[in-house]
């Protein structure tokens, strides 16, 4: 009877959790204006959990697990790492991760002193993991690990007005506007394999799939400026919404070198994909209603529900930790390249090219699981720091870079005796990115930005049977 309940009260707290923040997802979906977020799928957002970004965002060799006091982050690059998940290794338990920033960015112009700042608050990811491998298949050095979650994967929203003259005509005013972004549902899993002999170096397996799915509005609205002769205003506007399956690979390789360390390589993929689009389109003439909305008059050209491609680009990405044998200490990086010039939608392609993403970062952990535990709080805090620099992929004249150094703690919310004992605890994972894009020599504008990242982790046994002496 004890067993049911505790599976019932812990499926509520993941089922309670989870479609809680569902709802706060769309609440907290903050307004902005991000002229780049016009061309491509608009404004690609971190992909890497909060931990990992204070590391430069690296991920293709990244495992956070089996360290007593560790924030057990769960990887949301490669899923080969859930292989690492387990019953019994070092009490590794069901895994609650869930992340936000705030996003605060000034965009320059390099024609002129205009310059506009927004502050944002995005959720990150909402990720759940917990192993399934049994006990037999652990104890021949096999391990199991899932995961499920969603999370945005980039946004569009941008408002630009442009005041010009038509030669011969007359002065005339644009207001282009859009908004939308894209959402995964995720379903992962990696598998383990312990090798035989003394080193017993580990390989891990991964795949990752699930649901990618969103809308795009774009109206561009035009009138000409008169003070006597009264025309009338046009607007241009197509609305899609698509939705498609994705599936993504990946791959670990731990090494454990004798005295010296552990060794882990790592790889990933996400494969190209289409989602099947349908768009309306109207040209129209409009006019204003007394509420200060806009009605239509007539429409020059109308079309419902045209079906179409979005084909998403393949990415790549290769890299390494290695971690000293005391595990005070590890050190990362990765290299990530995305084929964008295969981007397409509705058989055009915006403005995008290839680019490619360098990632460096460092971890410090003062506690050492090799030797007896400690009862210092500060002994459990992770210290992270890494940079990252790469091409844009918005290429509208010459290529621009993005480039941000980062930083950040994991704190944990519970104390040292408990996760000692129990294996279970609360961490605030922070992060802060300072960055831009582009530079004073780029066409257009730069952007400028600096991001606040936080996560919480939580680690319980949930669904397992408590035993008594």
């Amino acid at each position: 009877m004890y067993l049911v309940k505790s599976i019932a009260e812990g499926l509520g707290k993941n089922v309670f959790l989870f479609f809680s923040c569902l709802l706060i997802h769309k609440g907290i979906f903050a307004q902005e204006n991000s002229p780049y977020s016009r061309y491509g799928v608009g404004d690609i957002l971190p992909n890497q959990n909060i931990a990992t970004r204070a590391m430069g965002g690296i991920s293709a060799g990244y495992s956070d697990f089996g360290l007593v006091g560790s924030p057990f982050n769960l990887n949301l690059n490669n899923p080969a790492s859930l292989g690492d998940l387990s019953h019994t290794k070092n009490f590794s338990n069901t895994i609650f991760d869930l992340g936000g920033e705030v996003d605060v960015r000034t965009l320059r112009s390099n024609t002129n002193f205009d310059k506009f700042r927004a502050t944002n608050v995005i959720q990150s990811y909402l990720q759940v993991g917990f192993p399934i491998a049994t006990n037999k298949m652990e104890r021949r050095g096999m391990q199991w690990g899932l995961s499920f979650g969603l999370r945005p994967l980039n946004r569009i929203n941008y408002k630009i007005e442009q005041n010009s003259r038509i030669p011969g005509v007359d002065s005339i005013n644009t207001m282009y506007e859009g908004s939308g972004g894209m959402n995964q549902v995720n379903v992962s899993t990696g598998f383990k394999i312990i090798g035989k002999g003394s080193n017993k170096n580990e390989l891990n397996i991964g795949l990752s799939s699930g649901y990618t799915f969103g809308n795009r509005d774009y109206s561009s609205k035009t009138s000409l400026i008169n003070d006597t002769i009264p025309y009338y205003k046009s607007n241009y506007q197509s609305k899609s919404r698509y939705g498609g399956f994705f599936l993504n690979a990946g791959l670990q390789y731990e090494m454990h070198l004798k005295n010296a360390g552990n060794l882990r390589l790592g790889a990933y993929s996400n494969f190209q994909h289409n989602l099947t689009a349908y768009q309306n389109s109207i040209n129209e003439t409009y006019g204003f209603d007394g509420n200060g909305g806009t009605f239509g008059i007539d429409s020059v050209f109308a079309k419902k529900d045209a079906k179409g491609i979005v084909t998403l680009p393949s990415t790549y990405g290769v890299g390494f930790t290695y971690q000293s044998n005391n595990r005070h200490w590890l050190i990362g990086a990765d290299y990530e390249w995305s084929n964008w010039n295969d981007y397409r939608y509705y058989n055009e392609r915006e403005y995008t090219a290839s680019n490619w993403t360098a990632r460096a970062g460092v971890e410090f952990y003062p506690a050492n699981p090799n030797t007896a535990a400690t009862n210092k709080y500060w002994s459990y805090v992770k210290y992270r720091a890494g940079l990252y620099y790469g091409s844009d992929y918005i290429k509208i004249n010459n290529t621009r870079y993005n480039y941000a150094a980062t930083m950040g703690l994991s704190l944990p919310l519970t104390t040292p005796r408990y996760i000692q004992t129990r294996g279970e605890f609360v961490c605030l994972n922070t992060t802060v990115e300072i960055g831009g894009r582009g530079n004073k020599q780029s066409l257009g504008l730069r952007e400028n930005f600096v991001r606040f990242s936080f996560g919480i982790s939580m680690n319980a046994r949930w669904f397992q049977k408590r035993s008594y002496d």
